[in-house]
């Protein structure tokens, strides 16, 4: 329940966990549902009930501290209409806007703001945002697709694909199992060099829990051949060090 100054305890509790997460480098997760990353496309869908992630304090550490524009963005879309609400809130939507490392953040909410919060202006900044979202997913779907086309061609080095690779899904905040189904297809395809199976292995621990879980399932149960048995052992290897770091 929120109180008279439109915070509630919940709100506070998600907010800490948000910035722990953020200081862990781990996404956040939709509420209900630990197999599915939380989007840009749920944060700005104001019909969707988010719970502790919903109210403002945890909206401003998204729209503040998030790494990717795209997340940020909508976070603050969400939170314009709360800004009317009371001082506090109007206050909180200011610090949001001078500390956000996205620019794009501290426009959106001063051109709320310097409307006195008007509806028709809440809901261009909400269309501007939607947008925003969908252009940006386009630009890094099209990047990834490049980068594979030239990983093929030799014209990439492995280290330079996998490092963008792993760049271009999180900024793009990649569903899970999207994610899952392009890493599956780079350890499992015979057409991709093994410096490049080792270096995403090498990064596997980016990858939130359920994606990884998926894959080491995947390629647990997949057809026997000298490929598939270097990279299960690889997998084994990896999750007998996750074991041996929590003294199990």
């Amino acid at each position: 329940m929120a109180d008279v100054l439109g915070i509630t305890e919940d709100g506070l509790k998600a907010a800490l966990e948000i910035k722990s997460n953020y200081r862990r480098h781990e996404p956040l997760i939709l509420p209900g549902a630990e197999d599915r990353m939380l989007i840009p496309e749920n944060l700005i869908n104001a019909g969707l009930d988010l719970k502790g992630l919903g109210d403002p304090l945890s909206l401003a550490m998204v729209a503040s501290r998030d790494p990717e524009a795209p997340m940020a963005l909508a976070a603050a879309a969400r939170m314009c209409p709360l800004g009317g609400q009371t001082k506090l809130l109007k206050g909180v939507l200011q610090v949001v806007g001078e500390t956000s490392r996205h620019p794009l953040v501290l426009e959106c909410l001063d051109f709320v703001s310097d409307s006195d919060f008007d509806p028709t202006t809440i809901a261009e900044v909400h269309r501007h945002a939607s947008r925003f979202i969908v252009k940006t997913r386009q630009q890094y779907t099209v990047a990834l697709k490049r980068n594979l086309q030239m990983l093929l061609g030799g014209s990439i080095a492995p280290s330079r694909f996998v490092q963008e690779f792993f760049l271009l899904t999180e900024a793009g905040n990649m569903r899970h199992d999207i994610r899952k189904r392009l890493v599956l297809s780079l350890l499992l395809s015979g057409a991709v060099r093994p410096s490049v199976n080792f270096l995403m292995l090498g990064n596997f621990g980016r990858l939130a829990k359920p994606v990884r879980r998926g894959i080491m399932a995947a390629v647990m149960q997949a057809e026997p051949t000298r490929h598939t048995e270097m990279i299960q052992e690889e997998l084994k290897f990896i999750v007998a060090q996750e074991i041996d770091s929590l003294n199990i």
